[in-house]
């Protein structure tokens, strides 16, 4: 069963009481500027009419709640640009009324199926046999009764499934929509069975008129283009795949594509897929863009791009990052696309608003640190050269270094002291592989068991954070780069003069007791060496979990750093005065600072950044990453939002794979929202607001509650002497290269079989 008091909180919410709505939707700010204003007449865009390109909301904002919802239409109007267009995807009723739904086939996005099981029927569309349930077999007034919206696509949230009625044109309207755009796909269909999508749009002409008609047959737009007034109203042929065929003229969409002067005969504009613009390979990269924006202009002709959506893979040209692909289509210098239909308008918005020509931006507006995950980790392996120099050139303020040491006693970068899962190790020291208890359960090949030729031997593996959803990082880099000693990582900051140097430092206990090595001391000779042990203007921090490991440098010019490793939910007194014993600074995990819930939707903030700060303890925040799982349901999918709030949380930095995104916040004038010039506010989140309207029988099971953070949290045994250990080399059995045999444990063959299975999600 369905449960209709969410629906009605939000049309309270939203329609009655407009200020707290803004409240509800994170756009208000007591401090903050006045209302939203479109970008500036005088900003002028490569588009045909110099203006900035439009935004179209494809069903509201879809990509957060079921598409054509009220809630969608609503929640789309307050995140976007004021002339946002509003697109309703155009079904028939039995009574020839016409009512929003994604696709003819209205059970994959309606709970039509439930409300009518016997209503599954099979129809010839475009010669194509499609079976489901059909809005021409019911009135609109039934399907209003009986019929709910649920979210068509499985990885966005369900817990708004079966909320809101089916909207019409007439509803959006009454929602105070200043401009409406119709698509009608079907219209021969709808006319075979003796219903006119032209009537419906005639009749209806008392009450509205779309700003645009779109439809991806000619025929239809032709009658159209003779009925309706063409200062009010656009005619727009949609193109759908080069190989799909036109139901008019029979003729495949790509060719038409090559005679835009016949179109330019019944319509004022084209909407095309984007990769029509910008061509994406097989492997996911994109191509150079095509001529087609030009083409069309030359013909007097607009040209709008469908597709956009900020959780669905695109290119890795993009970096995940959503705000690059809108820039491509409206800010490269050669053409703008005239709009852009999106299923996230916020973030398109955002596009055209802030992020367009705003690439001469290098003051930041927004306070706080910018620190490398490895490196610029999401678009190279860590702690690579490549991965370092990227982060550099992205403008990242601190660059990181998490030191190990081999088995010869080089110190140099990486990730993680088990080689397995960030380098081709595994491949290739198979017979290395062994169990540490005290590190960590599960087998590895562990830095201080090979000398450092044999990891020079060895290539980088770019980090997959999620093998389970499908998303890999940048396939072409997935091995490229160096490994980096840390002399050279200190060099290499010199040289380009970054702001600073962050060292983490990890299992300096066991490797000084069972190892005979001694981290701390490699990492102040090297220090010292490069004269980063004297007072200077590039900052150094040292990381570590082990409280007695910054203790070591406490009389260092060094800002020392404690890793909190677990999500905690306060940070009492007594146990904040016991870290400054030891600390400067927290590196504190996100969800220590915005709680979220079972649905993965936040649900609180707590006060831990505010306690840590009472104390003069500086906070930073790890890890930020760009990819939409990642993100919670309430960043919209969009990474400057997260970016956004932790900031407003007034976290002194934050640690990110993907330092570009970062530092493209932090220096864009919207990242101010006290700025009163502001177009459209980069504008945090407020944790919970969301969540507050979701029916809880809709939420899966709660999480525990995360604990407090404890004096057991922060303290460690002082740092044990450095073993004397025999450095005499045991004899590999078979060689350094030895392939696994018959006789090995389960465990190597395990980790075989883990990366070939690895290796294919890559």
């Amino acid at each position: 069963m369905f449960h209709q008091f969410p629906a009605v909180l939000l049309v309270l919410f939203l329609l009655l009481d407009p200020i707290l709505a803004k409240k509800l939707l994170g756009l208000a700010n007591d401090a903050g500027p006045g209302p939203q204003q479109p970008p500036s007449p005088s900003t002028k865009f490569l588009t045909l009419n110099g203006g900035p390109p439009e935004v179209i909301a494809k069903g509201g904002y879809s990509g957060i709640f079921p598409e054509s919802s009220q809630a969608a239409y609503t929640f789309a109007m307050q995140m976007s640009l004021p002339n946002t267009i509003m697109y309703c995807n155009v079904q028939l009723t039995r009574d020839n009324l016409g009512v929003c739904i994604p696709t003819v086939n209205i059970d994959l996005s309606t709970t039509a199926a439930m409300a009518y099981p016997k209503g599954e029927k099979t129809f010839n569309i475009n010669g194509k046999d499609l079976r489901g349930w059909y809005a021409m077999d019911y009135n609109l007034a039934d399907l209003k009764n009986t019929t709910n919206y649920i979210q068509g696509i499985l990885s966005r949230p369900n817990t708004f499934d079966g909320v809101y009625v089916v909207t019409t044109p007439d509803n959006i309207i009454g929602y105070n929509v200043t401009r409406m755009w119709l698509n009608i796909e079907h219209d021969m269909f709808y006319n075979d069975h003796k219903l006119s999508a032209a009537k419906y749009i005639q009749d209806s002409a008392q009450y509205w008129v779309p700003s645009h008609i779109s439809s991806p047959e000619i025929g239809f737009l032709k009658f159209m283009g003779g009925q309706v007034d063409k200062n009010r109203t656009k005619i727009i042929f949609k193109f759908l795949g080069k190989e799909d065929v036109e139901p008019t003229n029979r003729e495949k969409y790509g060719a038409i594509l090559n005679d835009l002067a016949s179109v330019k005969l019944f319509a004022a504009g084209i909407l095309v897929p984007k990769d029509y613009i910008v061509p994406v390979t097989p492997d996911m990269y994109s191509e150079p863009p095509t001529t087609l924006v030009a083409d069309a202009h030359k013909q007097g002709l607009e040209v709008y791009a469908y597709g956009f959506s900020n959780d669905k893979m695109t290119s890795y040209n993009y970096s995940y990052d959503p705000v690059q692909e809108y820039l491509q289509f409206i800010d490269n210098g050669q053409f703008s696309v005239d709009g852009m239909l999106t299923e996230f308008p916020y973030t398109a918005s955002n596009s055209v608003a802030c992020f367009a020509q705003s690439k001469n931006f290098t003051t930041k507006v927004v306070k706080g640190l910018i620190i490398s995950h490895n490196g610029a980790s999401g678009d190279y392996p860590g702690c690579t050269d490549l991965a370092y120099r990227k982060a550099i050139a992205d403008g990242a303020d601190i660059i990181d270094c998490t030191v190990q040491i081999s088995k010869d006693k080089v110190a140099f970068c990486l990730a993680n002291i088990d080689l397995s899962a960030i380098t081709t190790a595994l491949a290739t020291y198979v017979d290395r592989s062994k169990k540490v208890p005290e590190i960590q359960s599960q087998n590895g090949i562990f830095a201080f068991d090979l000398d450092w030729s044999e990891i020079q031997a060895l290539k980088p593996t770019i980090e997959i954070p999620w093998k389970d959803s499908g998303l890999v990082r940048n396939p072409k880099n997935k091995n490229k780069g160096k490994f980096v000693t840390l002399a050279s990582f200190l060099e290499l900051a010199k040289a380009n003069k970054t702001g600073g140097i962050l060292i983490n430092i990890q299992n300096a206990a066991f490797l000084a007791s069972k190892k005979g090595i001694g981290v701390v001391d490699a990492v102040t000779r090297a220090l010292t060496k490069a004269s980063f042990d004297k007072p200077s203007e590039q900052k150094v921090l040292i990381q570590s979990d082990d409280s007695s490991v910054l203790s070591a440098f406490k009389d260092k010019p060094y800002q020392r750093v404690l890793t909190i490793k677990d999500a905690k939910s306060d940070a009492p007194k007594s146990v904040v005065n016991e870290i400054k014993k030891h600390a400067d600074a927290v590196v504190v995990d996100r969800e220590t600072i915005v709680e979220e819930n079972s649905a993965f939707f936040t649900s609180a903030f707590t006060k831990v950044v505010d306690e840590m700060h009472a104390s003069n303890i500086s906070v930073y925040v790890t890890p930020m990453r760009n990819e939409y799982v990642f993100l919670n349901f309430d960043y919209l999918s969009d990474p400057y939002l997260q970016l956004a709030t932790y900031f407003s949380e007034m976290v002194d930095g934050v640690m990110t794979d993907f330092p570009a995104t970062a530092v493209a916040f932090m220096r864009n004038p919207c990242s101010d929202i006290q700025n009163p010039k502001t177009v459209l506010p980069i504008r945090p989140i407020e944790a919970g607001d969301l969540a507050k309207i979701i029916d809880p029988v809709a939420l899966p099971p709660a999480f525990p509650p995360n604990p407090p953070l404890e004096n057991s949290d922060v303290n460690d045994p002082p740092l044990p002497p450095v073993a004397k250990v025999d450095d005499k080399k045991a004899p590999s059995p078979g060689g350094h290269k030895k392939k696994s045999g018959a006789s090995r444990n389960v465990d190597s063959w395990y980790m075989i079989i883990s990366t070939i299975v690895f290796g294919l999600l890559a």
